[in-house]
């Protein structure tokens, strides 16, 4: 059986746009960064583009992300489930909402409401440089 390979849009945006808004940054901004147009960035954010290799590579070299995070390849089963996929110097945040959002157990926005719970408990209760509990 061949798998259908493909781009998961709304994975990449969300991610584009989290990290956008958390350096204050306007769509112009990220497109000086990345060489990737302002409307493009918008639509992707939307989850109404569908970028092309050479913006899912900048996006997702700006990102510091894994190109592999958004790529999926067809439907999940038990048997042969899709890794996550993530770099150590991420952040916990950002892994655990990969996981999150890779569990066939949750819905999108089971899971997009999980991370956003895991974030604000892991600003909450993580150590800071000068901030001991």
């Amino acid at each position: 059986m061949v798998k259908k390979t493909g781009v998961n849009t709304s994975e990449l945006g969300n991610a584009v746009r989290r990290r956008r808004e958390e350096q204050g940054l306007s769509l112009r901004d990220v497109a000086d960064k990345t060489g990737v147009s302002a409307s493009t960035l918008s639509r992707i954010e939307n989850g109404t583009g569908k970028p092309d290799a050479d913006n899912i590579a900048r996006l997702a070299s700006w990102l510091d992300m894994p190109i592999e995070r958004v790529m999926h390849h067809g439907p999940r089963s038990v048997s042969d489930p899709n890794p996550v996929v993530y770099y150590p110097h991420e952040s916990t945040p950002e892994i655990v909402e990969a996981h999150l959002r890779a569990d066939k157990h949750l819905t999108a926005d089971t899971a997009k409401a999980l991370s956003e719970l895991f974030r604000v408990a892991y600003a909450q209760f993580s150590q800071t440089p000068g901030r001991k509990r």
